[in-house]
């Protein structure tokens, strides 16, 4: 590496680079698709740590997030203000608070990178600790404070060759595949070994092929399905005035669809409980459903047999009821962790916020003969927990309510996060959502039909169910996590040597 270009990274450039990186890099996912970014983004990132000291790593990796969560996150502002009614100075403030907390994460990784490394980071730092560093992040954002497993890198990668890796390694194999790429580039770009490029070379080449490969099969006919997005607006959408309304406009689009399969309803698309609406709505249109041959699924809460508790739930009206209870509940949304916060602002105190989880083990449920892995709102975020439904689950559904968030990045980024369990599991999802973007997606995560946002519409087609599993369906994380081990310990062996004969 020449002076000057050290000297470079060293100065104030590089903390601007590295804010900059940051914030380009959401463009790598939904709604932008500009994949490539990615591995461009943490190539800066990684540069950026070059030559530095613990503490200028720090403010280099923080402001990187900052940059990162500020552009990728920013909807959590337009749920705070516009639906929560807070003030904008207010939303700013909680806004900032919760992009620089997880921004300081990065940070942090950055220190600790260079406290083992010191200030010159090696080929075997860049090859083997930042990227395996950067999947280790990944996997704790995923679960601290219950987890917030958003912008991860491997799922933007769903729209390039890296694709082909995910039904293997998961989204997170994927991030760490942009990582190993970036670091490999890195030592190209500071140590001239041209001979680097070859591994980036491979993983992108080989993973064409890997698009191929089926590894799951289709299982019986396909199933006719209708998902029935009513668009009411969410500031009118808990108004005891507005029930009756709701409840005519869900009963009557399904009437229109009694030629389907199978009939789904968004998360909470009924706005009373369950017990409350049962005999007189849902029993009798379930009927209705059944001598027409149709499966209907509706999102509604339902209160506990201890007269207190209550769940955010999907029902299926079959003559048996089944009953799927959320169990991954989203903070400040379904629940205020603090209770002593109500009262403070309106965003902690929503309609219907004091869901609790459901169990961990639930009835399978069935519709249209098949067994389906059922998930709502952000719960399919979560790889692990998709990956639980099957292989049993022949088809996935996800409902959802994106209307918190406007008209924001928040709606295509969820929508690009179903379509990676699709391609994880080998399954295809049906994703019904309030007012947009419903959709149909295949078992390789592509989109065969969507709805328009901010509309009132049905989404009809077919979808055909499948049985197998893909490698990452039958071993999970633990490749991955094995590997990931057997590199730091070879790394942290030679680190010990090294040091050991340098001394």
């Amino acid at each position: 590496m020449t002076t000057s270009r050290q000297l470079a990274w060293q100065g104030a450039f590089g903390g601007w680079a590295a804010l900059l990186a940051g914030a380009i890099l959401p463009m790598s996912l939904a709604p932008f698709h500009y994949y490539p970014l990615a591995v461009l983004s943490l190539l800066v990132l990684f540069l950026s740590w070059q030559g530095v000291s613990p503490r200028q790593a720090l403010w280099r990796g923080t402001l990187f997030g900052t940059g990162m969560f500020g552009v990728g996150v920013s909807w959590v502002f337009v749920a705070i203000h516009v639906f929560g009614q807070a003030s904008i100075v207010l939303a700013g403030l909680l806004t900032a608070l919760f992009v620089v907390a997880l921004g300081f994460m990065i940070g942090v990784l950055g220190w600790g990178l260079k406290r083992l490394t010191g200030p010159i980071l090696s080929s075997k730092d860049f090859l083997i600790l930042l990227p395996s560093s950067w999947l280790l992040f990944e996997w704790f954002k995923a679960w601290f404070l219950t987890g917030f497993p958003w912008l991860e890198l491997g799922t933007g990668q769903i729209e390039g060759p890296l694709a082909g890796f995910i039904p293997l390694i998961s989204v997170h194999g994927a991030s760490w595949l942009v990582a190993l790429t970036a670091g490999s580039l890195a030592i190209v770009f500071y140590q001239r070994k041209w001979l680097f490029l070859l591994l980036p070379a491979v993983i992108w080449g080989s993973a064409f092929s890997l698009q191929s490969v089926e590894w799951t099969k289709p299982i019986g006919e396909p199933v006719k399905a209708a998902l029935i997005q009513g668009n009411v607006p969410q500031e009118i959408k808990w108004d005891p005035q507005q029930l009756r309304n709701t409840l005519q406009l869900y009963a009557d689009l399904s009437r229109e669809n009694w030629d389907a399969d199978v009939i789904v309803w968004p998360e909470n698309a009924a706005t009373a409980f369950y017990h409350q609406i049962d005999e007189g709505y849902l029993e009798p249109l379930g009927r209705e459903a059944r001598s027409q041959n149709t499966d209907i699924l509706v999102g509604l809460p339902v209160l506990d047999e201890n007269g207190e508790d209550y769940y955010n739930s999907m029902v299926s009206l079959t003559e048996t009821p089944v009953f799927y209870h959320k169990r991954h509940l989203v903070p400040f949304g379904d629940y205020v962790p603090f209770e002593t916060l109500r009262g403070l602002i309106k965003f902690f105190d929503l309609p219907m916020s004091a869901f609790v989880p459901g169990a961990s083990e639930q009835p399978q449920m069935m519709l249209a003969g098949h067994p389906v892995g059922v998930s709502i709102c952000y719960e399919d975020a979560f790889s692990s927990e998709v990956r639980d439904t099957v292989p049993a689950a022949t088809m996935l559904i996800n409902a959802t309510n994106n209307a918190w968030y406007g008209d924001s990045f928040a709606p295509h980024q969820h929508l690009q996060i179903s379509r990676s369990r699709g391609l994880e599991t080998g399954r295809p999802i049906l994703r019904v959502t309030t007012n947009g973007i419903s959709a149909f997606i295949d078992y390789k995560g592509v989109i065969q039909q969507q709805s328009p946002q901010f509309e009132l519409a049905v989404l009809k087609g077919d979808i055909q169910p499948r049985e197998g599993v893909t490698p990452y369906v039958r071993f999970g994380q633990w490749p991955l996590l094995i590997s990931t081990l057997l590199l730091l310990t070879l790394w942290a062996y030679y680190q010990y040597f090294y040091r050991r004969n340098e001394s």
